[in-house]
This record gives structure tokens, sequence and C-alpha cells, in this order.
């Protein structure tokens, strides 16, 4: 039921009226938000028993790597050609979009879970967060592999800046 509807059970009333026209799907959002804290919940306690507690802070270092990682695997996950077997089931193909990426759209005629999974894998500045949530995990439960998955992504990423720039200066 999307949010152009109205709702019986109270809960459901609180949203009524967000969406008159229905075009934001909060059943799907809502599940993505549930979903994510169970992951944050899980992490915790996989950091809990193994006694990996949160750090108290972060290096600025790490948190440049990461930002830099984060940015790049999202990239790649969201929109690059090679990962598009990857996203086929949840997504559409729309165009080429340069630079070996794809514009995609998500599959809206398969059911919300589809949907919205397909929105989520479109969506780098969406996957950043899970991915980001990952990494910060990552620097407390294994922080050597971690560092290493985020020093490949980060000189990636640079080397795709390059790569840009040298064809500009080219006129490419």
């Amino acid at each position: 039921m999307t949010s152009a509807h109205t709702h019986a059970h109270p809960v459901g009333r609180l949203v009524d009226g967000y969406d008159p026209d229905g075009e934001v799907e909060l059943e799907g959002y809502a599940g993505s938000l549930t979903t994510y804290g169970l992951v944050l919940a899980g992490i915790a306690a996989a950091g809990s028993a193994s006694g990996h507690h949160l750090a108290e802070r972060y290096d600025l270092a790490d948190i440049a790597l990461g930002g830099l990682a984060v940015h790049k695997f999202t990239r790649l996950v969201s929109r690059s050609s090679v990962a598009a077997p990857v996203r086929a089931p949840f997504t559409r193909f729309e165009g080429a979009a340069g630079s070996g990426e794809h514009v995609e759209s998500a599959r809206e005629d398969d059911g919300r879970l589809r949907a919205t999974i397909g929105k989520l894998i479109t969506c780098p500045f969406c996957l950043g967060v899970w991915v980001g949530t990952a990494y910060i995990a990552g620097l407390n439960l294994a922080p050597r592999p971690t560092r290493a998955w985020a020093a490949l992504f980060a000189v990636t990423a640079l080397s795709d800046t390059l790569q840009h720039a040298y064809s500009r200066l080219r006129g490419d």
C-alpha cells in the first residue's frame, strides 16, 4: 500500500497525507531503514562477542582513505558497466553514461523488494551509507584487511581522476 492510501492502522495513519500522489514508496524505505538498523545491531553484537569495541576516535588518514574508497566502490557497484550483471535483476538499462558507466533505473514492475533493492544499488549516495558503515565496522573488527581494501579503491579513484585529467588536457 503506498502512502497515497488511507491507512487503517494508527501507525500507518501517521504518514497519511505525506505523499498524496503516491510517488514515494514509504514502505520500501521503511524496510530499508529496518534492515539497516538490524545490520547495525548485528555488527555491534559481533563486535561485542569478539571483544572489539568501537574506537574512541578515528584517524584522519583512515577517514580520508575511507572516503575515497567508499566513493569509488559505490560508483563501481552502482554505475559501472562491469557490475551491470549484478544490478540487472533489479534494474533496467537506460543508456551509456561515459567512462564505463551506465544509467539505470530500478525495476518497479515486479514487487517492492526488487524495486527497493534497485533504487539502493543505482544510487551511489544511498549505497555510500551502507558501504561506509561496512568500512567503519571493518576498521573496528579487522583493520588490516579493511585498510588494504580501502587503499585499493582509493588508488583506483585517484587513477581514474588522473585519467580524466589527462584526457581533458589532450582534448580527448
